[in-house]
């Protein structure tokens, strides 16, 4: 096989994926690691990816990069399925539960939808939807609509949420650096998850590895207000051991 060629599969491979490993690569196209590795930093010096510690992630996005659901949806499917199973464990019956929007908690009010006395609230049009048959009552905070992510944010949203009072938060993010702390592209989206951080007793992001290293527009919060971060086996070594460092309780799944 031809470098270019095996480079572009690569490609391929990690526009499907989110993420590539050296030593998957190196067995998949039965070379070494050292020809893999060389191979990646080719396309790292022609800003085609973004080489991590044992692997790669696509090139960073611009921290205006805003999305939409159905684009997202369409990523790392596998790993926001697992992830929200273990979320869906989290939750005890008769507690209160906040969903911000994303794909990764959409996949939680999935998980959750057959359950019996609990309260959703969320500032997703399309988590309400998804809840609209099942036996859980639903809280939507109104507010004004973003088409890109379906979400309610602004005054109104804000203001619901702080007259109201829940158990845990699962909170999803765009940008999630062991430095700078979670964010996202949108002002008035991170300000309405400020606003659920500050109503919830328990924060758990939720997000899948291709979200660390990243950082967005707008800060959310510091690393300090979360409690929890469940997330698949793709963290890098040196984020997963910081965050210990820092006494998050972290789930890998």
């Amino acid at each position: 096989m031809l470098n270019e060629e095996r480079r572009r599969l690569i490609l391929q491979i990690l526009s499907h994926d989110g993420r590539v490993l050296v030593g998957d690569l190196a067995r998949h196209f039965h070379t070494s690691q050292v020809t893999i590795r060389k191979d990646l930093d080719i396309l790292q010096a022609h800003g085609r990816i973004h080489r991590t510690h044992g692997g790669a992630l696509p090139a960073r996005e611009s921290a205006l990069e805003d999305p939409t659901l159905r684009e997202k949806e369409k990523l790392h499917r596998k790993e926001k399925s697992l992830i929200a199973a273990a979320a869906a464990r989290m939750v005890k019956e008769g507690q209160v539960v906040i969903l911000d929007s994303g794909t990764t908690t959409t996949a939680i009010a999935r998980a959750l939808r057959e359950r019996e006395h609990l309260t959703i609230i969320t500032n997703a049009v399309n988590i309400a939807a998804e809840l609209s048959g099942s036996s859980l009552e639903v809280i939507l905070t109104g507010g004004t609509l973003r088409k890109n992510s379906f979400s309610l944010v602004g005054p109104i949203a804000e203001e619901t949420l702080r007259r109201l009072n829940a158990d845990i938060l699962f909170l999803g993010v765009d940008g999630f650096d062991v430095h700078y702390g979670l964010s996202t592209p949108n002002l008035l989206e991170a300000k309405v998850n400020r606003a659920m951080m500050d109503v919830a007793r328990v924060t758990v992001a939720v997000c899948d590895s291709s979200k660390f290293g990243r950082r967005s527009l707008s800060s959310i919060a510091p690393l300090s207000a979360v409690h929890h971060l469940i997330t698949d086996r793709g963290i890098p070594k040196a984020d997963l051991a910081t965050l210990k460092k820092t006494g998050i309780e972290v789930t890998l799944v």
